[in-house]
């Protein structure tokens, strides 16, 4: 593999391409919505093109830092548990991954700066500075401790929703008005939906990866508390979602939006079901492995529903 190659494959380019897709999705098809406007129409909106794009690059920045420094400290597992799969020793040297680290870290904080400076607001840059600090200690402590590394990823996950929405939030004039309180919703309904999706793949991921964990003194779910009671957590959350997914699929077809009932109940709803089972039955890391994946299309297209709010703008 050549060095290019091995470089994108180390910062994981498709969940790069997600976050990016998630962030355009929101501020195409949202905040058509929430402003009430075309599709394409910004002038409502607090952040321009300029610093939205910002913002995404440093998310997508950040995000490819962690990757590279969750892969460096985990070098010995990925050996055991995905050897196909290593990169760091194989391809890359373990000095360049760190300078790569820092290089895409400080690039993303930087970004985060330019965009909260032009936007007065301290909360992006402060916060996008937590979240390089989180991944960090999630590679070197974190991801080995019963719970806390699988809810602080899937805060970070939803934090890749509720950046843009502080982004809107203006913490210099007065109170906010309607527009906003819009924005507070959909983001809350988007950003709780990628938390518990994220929360149900990462306790699969531990199930999945539960020899090499052992192996290096790891206390993930499946170790600390064992396989049965690991599916059970992840079964109770499965159902949390799919109730709340029922409540919503409720509210938009007294609304009237028939085809985003449908796909959310094709496209969401019942592949969650599926998953349930199929967790039900699960016994060897392989089919931990898909059921991650099919998680992973799930959240994919929770997200691509977003694209339904084009053709109800608020009024």
């Amino acid at each position: 593999m050549n060095p290019v190659a091995a470089f994108f494959k180390l910062v994981r380019w498709p969940n790069l391409f997600f976050i990016a897709l998630t962030q355009l999705l929101y501020r195409y098809f949202v905040f058509s919505y929430v402003y009430g406007v075309p599709f394409g129409d910004f002038s409502h909106a607090r952040t321009d093109t300029r610093n939205f794009y910002a913002l995404v690059m440093a998310s997508v920045c950040i995000a490819a830092a962690g990757y590279i420094i969750n892969d460096y400290f985990d070098v010995n597992i990925d050996l055991i548990n995905k050897p196909g799969k290593l990169v760091i020793d194989r391809y890359l040297k373990r000095r360049w991954a760190i300078i790569w680290h820092i290089v895409l870290s400080g690039a993303g904080v930087v970004l985060s700066c330019y965009a909260g400076y032009r936007l007065h607001n301290i909360v992006i840059p402060l916060c996008n500075l937590g979240v390089v600090a989180a991944l960090w200690f999630y590679s070197t402590t974190f991801k080995k401790r019963l719970l806390i590394g699988n809810i602080l990823i899937s805060l970070l996950t939803a934090w890749v929703i509720f950046v843009l929405m502080f982004a809107e939030h203006s913490f210099t004039i007065g109170a906010p008005g309607n527009e906003w309180r819009r924005l507070l919703k959909v983001s809350f309904i988007y950003g709780g939906f990628a938390f518990i999706i994220s929360l149900v793949r990462e306790v699969i991921k531990d199930m999945e990866d539960l020899g090499g964990d052992l192996k290096y003194g790891c206390r993930t779910m499946p170790i600390v508390w064992g396989i049965p009671v690991s599916k059970v957590f992840t079964a109770v959350w499965i159902v949390v979602l799919a109730a709340g997914i029922v409540l919503i699929e409720v509210y938009i077809i007294q609304a009237g939006w028939l085809p985003a009932a449908a796909y959310g109940l094709v496209a969401i709803l019942l592949p969650l079901v599926w998953v349930l089972r199929k967790l039900y039955q699960a016994q060897v890391p392989a089919d931990y492995h898909r059921l991650s994946n099919r998680v992973k299309l799930i959240m994919l297209a929770g997200i691509l529903s977003m694209v339904f709010f084009h053709f109800h703008p608020a009024s």
